[in-house]
């Protein structure tokens, strides 16, 4: 598949080489063109990768702080159609580690959903694995879970294919109105960092 990210931090950086480890082409999309070229060299030798201004390709991965997610999803709106947009956010305050309101939406998900053209499905998927481990693909030998939420199974399908074959566990959450639990999940994993003293190297995982 043609993988667009649309960012260039960490998230992004842990996705591409996802994608990249199992075979996909991956495409940066940035605020700045010369960051996404940054990436593109540092992906060198790894895959086919490239740096654009505009989106391409079958999934498009919303890898931006949430604040700046609807923006992204309506500057690039005309490029979405037929595309499936992968929401990897959580509606958190980054600097004060607070939950942010979505309302009139029940979740971060849906309000990116609302900005989203018709024709470009969301599914949320990733939001509560921390960039290190998705690099790692596991935590103390034991690959990650990734839960997926969507209303389009085929778009769903898309998600869980990739990660599945770049050895993950995806696991169905059910449709998108699920996203809600999943943000809340994500928060809580981030503010228990400190008592867990893992520097965010945890994983939420379903047992067995």
């Amino acid at each position: 598949m043609k993988v667009t990210i649309i960012g260039t931090g960490t998230m992004a950086r842990a996705l591409a080489t996802l994608a990249l480890a199992t075979g996909h082409h991956v495409t940066f999309v940035g605020t700045h063109v010369s960051k996404a070229l940054d990436l593109v060299d540092e992906f060198e030798g790894e895959g086919e990768v490239r740096a654009a201004e505009e989106v391409d390709g079958d999934l498009v991965v919303l890898a931006v702080p949430f604040t700046q997610a609807p923006h992204a999803v309506r500057q690039h709106a005309a490029e979405l159609d037929g595309k499936v947009l992968v929401d990897v956010t959580n509606p958190v305050d980054l600097g004060a580690l607070e939950p942010l309101d979505v309302a009139p939406f029940r979740s971060g998900a849906e309000l990116i959903s609302a900005a989203a053209p018709p024709a470009a499905p969301v599914v949320k998927a990733f939001n509560t694995a921390f960039a290190g481990t998705l690099m790692a693909r596991e935590v103390a030998g034991r690959r990650l879970d990734v839960f997926v939420a969507a209303d389009d199974a085929d778009a769903k399908a898309k998600v869980v294919r990739l990660a599945e074959q770049a050895g993950l566990r995806p696991i169905d959450a059910g449709e998108l109105a699920r996203a809600r639990e999943l943000e809340a999940l994500g928060y809580l994993h981030m503010v228990v960092q400190p008592a867990l003293g893992t520097a965010f190297g945890s994983a939420v995982a379903v047992l067995p």
